[in-house]
């Protein structure tokens, strides 16, 4: 195939932390031993070590200090400065959420009395609205996984999955079987961002495509993993569903496919068809309604003018 799981979240992570320099690492590792024990996810864990692995480099680079007690708001100014001049700005907003989270756990552990960061506001993110996918790309993609093959039929469940539910990559892949309850048609997910559980519909053709998965699951080498997607060489991880999505998107003629765009596109299509926020703020998963805000963006104007076209303003005079 060409595509394939990539290794273990564990290796990703402590190659990031090994990489940061050696006056910096043991409070690092201390820091993700902390931020395990709260649960937080792989990925975020790794953004973290990540942020503070660029911050070291770019001390060690520019004769600031390395060591976060000697750092000052002028230093990480700077720092910030030069991150935009190489880097796309939502990304160095990132870098900078997970630099005040950094200080601030230093300042928890008695390791500062004030961070750095305390009177630094984040950049201004610039406003991009996500394409939503349209019918007829969604029914491609579907079609790319029409296949009998165990690996179509596990990608025409994911896909269905992340059609139907929106849920976010981290979520997917946390699944295990005992969280799909067939029956009723839903999946027990933990959120990736707070830890908190929720239940996701799930309609009946996608609890056929998980049906059929899970049956040619059953016969495969690791089918005693727990977890419920799988690989070629054992459970399916977050890279290797990145992979395969950017595979079968080019087979349907999609381009740049990825997790989220699904997410958005289940937001777009739940508030086109007259779903309630409160309800799509539950499903998926949002406790801020900013967040709700931010998603309902996608394809805002499209909504707009189907509901012109409903009230029919200027006809009714």
């Amino acid at each position: 195939m060409y595509y394939d799981e990539c290794v273990a979240d564990d290796t990703t992570l402590r190659n990031i932390v090994l990489s940061i320099h050696p006056d910096v690492r043991p409070l690092v590792e201390s820091w993700v031993r902390s931020l395990r024990a709260e649960g937080r996810s792989h990925r975020t864990i790794e953004n973290y070590a990540m942020a503070v692995r660029a911050l070291t480099r770019w001390a060690d680079e520019n004769g600031a200090p390395i060591e976060p007690t000697r750092q000052t708001t002028d230093h990480l100014r700077r720092f910030v400065a030069d991150e935009l001049d190489r880097n796309a700005r939502g990304s160095v907003v990132l870098r900078y959420r997970c630099l005040q989270q950094w200080f601030k756990w230093l300042i928890v552990e008695d390791e500062l009395d004030v961070s750095p960061m305390a009177k630094m506001k984040a950049p201004a993110l610039d406003e991009v609205v996500e394409p939503v996918l349209s019918e007829d790309q969604l029914k491609n993609l579907l079609a790319a996984t029409s296949g009998r093959d165990w690996l179509e039929r596990r990608d025409h469940a994911i896909i269905r999955t992340f059609v139907d539910t929106g849920m976010r990559m981290g979520e997917l892949v946390g699944l295990r079987l005992v969280d799909v309850d067939l029956d009723r048609q839903t999946l027990l997910v933990v959120g990736t961002k707070n830890r908190r559980a929720r239940l996701a519909s799930i309609g009946d053709k996608t609890a056929v495509a998980l049906d059929r998965y899970i049956r040619a699951r059953d016969r495969r080498p690791h089918a005693a993993s727990p977890m419920l997607w799988l690989g070629t060489r054992g459970t399916l991880g977050s890279n290797g569903v990145g992979a395969m999505l950017r595979v079968r998107g080019e087979q349907a003629g999609v381009n740049d496919l990825h997790a989220h765009r699904f997410r958005h596109t289940a937001a777009h299509r739940w508030l086109a068809a007259g779903g309630q926020e409160g309800d799509l703020m539950r499903l998926a998963g949002w406790k801020n309604p900013a967040m709700l805000q931010r998603y309902g963006r996608s394809a805002a104007e499209e909504r707009a003018r189907d509901a012109h076209k409903r009230l029919r303003l200027g006809d009714s005079l």
